[in-house]
């Protein structure tokens, strides 16, 4: 165990300085994500492109467990079982629905449906979890986060599965996916090291798209190799999964998960501007109403944690060791 040792004031702000920096740059990679996926969408068939992504980020973070994991490979059944439920939902189920999705609907709408995964999530650990209860506020919250679901997705009831719907539906399954994978991960509570744990759920979840593009009819003659197809395949695999789930381990372990799940609603913010800068989408009215709609929702939910957090959040602004 390390020694806690006093920290100057001056070091206490660089590393303020420092979080800030890398939870912006995490929330930067993120958001952009989903203006590289929409961009290659145009050179890959959509499933094959997330299973490509996967192959090299898994191999990234392989050797990374090898390197700074005590066990890089998980061990008894409890450890195999999480890792499997990571690639089919985490992984798999996730990226297929979201690399689908987003052939339809813009970069931003995407990024601000994903942003009700730690809502969904919430949903799904009132009804996994035993020790977890809701109250009337945080019920409030959760219809808050569909509602804004709702006004970006805009469904004509008429024609719910319609082409222009049926695409936000998919992200939504993303999500969907993304909380249940989560909470069912939790439960298990194996012990498994999140490094190994990320690492054979993507080369899992890799092999597992594979096969679901072959049965999809994709194939590798399909890809139309470009500039673009190039570069939105490297800063996936690298950039936003490699590098940012580094980013991601080392900010849980700095800030927490209640100040780390505000990743989800800074990240539209950067999807949105990369997506008007380099593919020039507009985010229309419903689609920021959605988005502060999800926002306050999590804030309803989470509201007992973040006061916890105020106190400690003002120490660190006047500088005060905590």
């Amino acid at each position: 165990m390390r020694k806690l040792q006093a920290r100057s004031p001056e070091s206490r702000s660089v590393s303020r300085y420092r979080n800030l920096g890398l939870f912006l740059a995490l929330s930067a990679l993120w958001g952009s994500a989903f203006v590289a996926i929409k961009a290659g969408l145009s050179a890959f068939p959509p499933v094959l492109f997330a299973a490509l992504r996967y192959d090299v980020a898994g191999a990234v973070m392989l050797g990374y467990a090898v390197l700074r994991a005590d066990s890089w490979r998980p061990r008894g059944r409890d450890e195999w079982l999480t890792v499997g439920v990571g690639a089919v939902l985490l992984i798999a189920a996730y990226h297929a629905f979201l690399f689908v999705g987003e052939q339809g609907t813009t970069s931003a709408a995407a990024a601000v449906i994903v942003s009700l995964s730690p809502v969904l999530t919430t949903v799904f650990a009132r009804g996994l979890l035993p020790d977890e209860r809701l109250s009337a506020v945080g019920v409030a919250g959760i219809v808050l986060g569909l509602v804004g679901v709702v006004a970006v997705a805009q469904p004509d009831p008429a024609t719910f599965l319609a082409r222009e719907t049926l695409p936000q539906l998919l992200v939504f399954a993303a999500a969907l996916s993304f909380a249940l994978g989560s909470v069912v991960t939790t439960s298990i509570d194996a012990g498994v090291e999140i490094e190994t744990m990320e690492a054979w759920s993507m080369l899992g979840g890799a092999g597992l798209m594979h096969l679901l593009s072959f049965g999809l009819g994709e194939s590798f003659g399909a890809i139309t190799w470009s500039s673009t197809a190039l570069w939105s395949l490297t800063y996936l695999s690298l950039g936003a999964s490699a590098a940012g789930f580094l980013l991601y381990f080392d900010l849980l372990e700095r800030l927490g998960p209640v100040e780390i799940n505000l990743v989800s609603y800074v990240a539209p913010l950067f999807a949105a501007v990369t997506g008007f800068l380099f593919l020039e989408e507009v985010v229309d009215g419903w689609t920021a109403a959605g988005f502060c709609c999800i926002f306050v929702g999590f804030v309803l939910i989470k509201r007992r944690a973040l006061e916890r957090e105020i106190p400690r959040l003002r120490a660190a602004v006047s500088g005060s060791d905590t």
